[in-house]
């Protein structure tokens, strides 16, 4: 249907052409984006045409290339290759880039199959517009499972992007591969032949025989692990926060790293930050939040009056403000009534708990 998204991952499209007959297909596929751009170059770029002009295709790239979540050319694909060359930077971090020829046959995913929703986009858009996508990547083919994309769906963070060859190429070869997963995060994302489920001790060493098979180690806590493991965090800590008027955020920042590490938390696995609504305009806490790249939710009074496991409760909090917990209560609530994992620590100025949704919560 007209106007629905192509994929919910690319919800901002740039579409780029390079002659008219690429501006007209263009233009019939930005009907059926809900958040799209049409870049058209401007040789062939007329009057009454609802698109950006464009002098060259590299300079373009070099503005508005980070500024997308997917990018459609429709023009050859050496053009995009050479001129992207400079762009790139990882798997992890580049943005979905398809190709289509101008006669709109073919959708081609080229970069950021996984990761960057490529291979879903290329499908969306050829079955829109009645073309064949061209998907080359390996798990795709032979409808083996990819570990980069199943965390991708179930929200894990890849912390070592470098492991994950070694548990695809198990995969394709139809070896299983090992599972360390105690809060079952990945659910029923593989089957029992893919796998075989280890535990892991305090040293990272495999408790029983796993055979040399690649792990895939899957928790919010920290462990000394070998490089080969795939290491995916659950978005499942949740940190409450205290602090007195006017406290500067690398001071909020500096209590946080070490609650994390004294008690082997994964920063990785943070999810959000919370406080009480009368924190809102807090500056230092918005700006510690801001620099995590995570939200900062703040709750009423009476909200967090209702949570009643409270550890710490704090005499002075309650004679200012009326409750006897901010940062312990604000932290069970962003984590949707979880389980408090660090109680209040305190340094003078700031107060910090933590909490851990459980991730059958969030999937």
């Amino acid at each position: 249907a007209k106007g629905l998204p192509l994929t919910s991952l690319s919800r901002k499209i740039a579409v780029w052409a390079l002659t008219k007959g690429g501006a007209e297909l263009g233009r019939r596929l930005m009907e059926h984006l809900t958040n799209g751009c049409l870049y058209v170059s401007a040789p062939v770029h007329q009057p009454g045409l609802s698109a950006r002009r464009f002098e060259g295709l590299r300079e373009a790239l070099v503005e508005n290339f980070r500024r997308y979540e997917a990018h459609i050319f429709i023009m050859a694909t050496g053009i995009v290759v050479r001129s992207l060359v400079d762009q790139l930077r990882h798997k992890a971090e580049d943005p979905a880039v398809l190709v289509m020829d101008e006669t709109g046959r073919h959708v081609i995913s080229l970069l950021s199959g996984h990761l960057g929703g490529a291979n879903a986009l290329a499908r969306r858009v050829a079955k829109r517009l009645g073309a064949d996508p061209v998907i080359t990547t390996a798990t795709d083919l032979r409808s083996v499972p990819a570990i980069d994309l199943i965390a991708r769906e179930r929200g894990l963070a890849i912390e070592n992007h470098a492991a994950i060859r070694l548990v695809s190429g198990a995969l394709l070869r139809g070896d299983p591969i090992g599972i360390c997963d105690s809060q079952g995060c990945l659910g029923n994302a593989l089957t029992e032949a893919d796998i075989r489920s280890i535990d892991l001790g305090a040293d990272g060493a495999p408790t029983t025989d796993h055979g040399r098979l690649p792990i895939v180690f899957v928790d919010d806590i920290e462990i000394d692990l070998p490089p080969e493991v795939l290491i995916l965090r659950p978005a499942s800590l949740f940190v409450g926060l205290g602090c007195n008027r006017g406290t500067p955020a690398h001071e909020i920042r500096e209590l946080l790293e070490v609650v994390l590490t004294k008690n082997g938390l994964a920063p990785k696995s943070l999810a959000g930050f919370a406080s009480v609504d009368l924190k809102s305009d807090e500056p230092g806490m918005i700006e510690a939040a801001d620099a995590f790249g995570l939200p900062l939710n703040f709750y009423s009074r009476q909200q967090l009056a209702q949570v009643a496991d409270i550890r710490t409760p704090s005499a002075a909090v309650e004679k200012h403000i009326g409750i006897p917990s901010v940062c312990e209560a604000a932290a069970i609530l962003a984590a949707g009534r979880g389980k408090l994992i660090v109680p209040k620590q305190t340094t003078r100025n700031v107060t910090v708990a933590v909490a851990r949704r459980p991730c059958s919560s969030s999937v």
